[in-house]
């Protein structure tokens, strides 16, 4: 198994890294079997021209993710866990959310024991995720992801391309550039906002301007901006993009439909203050449902995705060996604030 061991010096990916791999490699395909000492750090560093560092770190990792133990006096182990055929996934969330915690929460239940699950979260950096993907490269059965990007989204695909198909899950949201047949669950954000407001036109058609809350910095698909204004040139309404919503001045007539649980704060409080009736003189639609919605002003009209759902289909395409695309079905839910 040593022998086989390549350490490339000019490679991206740290020795470290390399040696990690290449030893998870062994125990999985059962080269190294189950309880047996691995070389001391002493012997790999020379064998293999490294330092003692990089052998002390890629143990380490080893040890992380589940494979390998300690014994003082003795040495390192494998694990009698570690040559299990249970299946290894990184779940990569773009943030922790009310939502994001319904779709883990599913994803996990369904998996059950058949899986292990190491789940981390970029919080819309691309470059934490670039980082956590690239040192997790050959690691894991099946990479599961939410893409969503305050900057650099139209760099994302070279990455994830990167992951071969047969092991790639996208959640939420298609990404342009994606090569081969993996599999996914997303929402389709133009046609979904533009349905969900063809359904509400009878309770729109009291407002002349609908004012979509889109903040300039946020993660959210530009593909709902597309589907409202083909809605507002459609219906002929009057549109309006509405960056910050405590610089806008409130009016009756007008109708918002809101992307961020703080912008839907914001604008309550304004309302309040302005007393405006809401559901006559001004309307509210939310984006995702929660029980505060249900209660708040009566009310809240909600367009929501099923979150349970996504979870549940992600780790049953897992389950089934299943590759290709599957849209999230969407709902409007009319209440009194329209």
């Amino acid at each position: 198994m040593i022998s086989t061991i390549e350490i490339h010096p000019n490679s991206r990916i740290p020795k470290y890294k390399q040696l990690a791999f290449n030893l998870s490699r062994g125990i999985k395909s059962q080269s190294l079997s189950t309880e047996e000492r691995l070389p001391s750090i002493n012997y790999l560093s020379t064998v293999l021209e490294v330092s003692r560092d990089t052998v002390e770190k890629a143990y380490r990792e080893l040890r992380k993710k589940n494979l390998i133990e300690a014994i003082p006096g003795k040495g390192y182990f494998v694990k009698p866990s570690a040559n299990t055929d249970k299946m290894k996934v990184f779940l990569l969330f773009n943030k922790l959310s009310a939502h994001k915690k319904i779709i883990y929460d599913h994803f996990v239940s369904t998996l059950g024991k058949q899986a292990e699950i190491d789940f981390h979260v970029y919080n819309n950096d691309f470059t934490i995720f670039e980082q956590l993907l690239s040192s997790n490269f050959d690691n894991y059965s099946y990479y599961v992801i939410i893409p969503h990007f305050y900057t650099h989204y139209h760099s994302a695909k070279d990455i994830i391309n990167r992951i071969p198909k047969n092991k790639l899950i996208l959640l939420d949201k298609r990404i342009e550039g994606i090569q081969g047949n993996y599999a996914g669950v997303y929402q389709d954000f133009e046609q979904n906002i533009y349905d969900a407001l063809c359904e509400a036109n009878h309770l729109l058609a009291k407002y002349q301007t609908i004012k979509l809350l889109f903040p300039s910095w946020t993660y959210q698909p530009r593909e709902i901006i597309k589907g409202f204004q083909r809605f507002c040139i459609d219906y002929n309404f009057k549109g309006k993009l509405v960056p910050e919503i405590s610089k806008e001045p409130l009016a009756r007539g007008e109708a918002y439909i809101t992307m961020m649980e703080d912008d839907l704060v914001c604008l309550v409080k304004k309302i309040k203050a302005s007393g405006l009736q809401v559901g006559r003189e001004i309307g509210i639609l939310s984006y995702n449902e929660n029980p505060l919605k249900e209660v708040l002003l009566d009310g809240i009209s909600v367009i929501s995705t099923d979150f349970q759902l996504i979870g549940e289909t992600a780790a049953n395409l897992i389950l089934n060996k299943q590759g290709g695309q599957v849209e999230n079905p969407f709902r409007l839910i009319l209440r009194n604030s329209l």
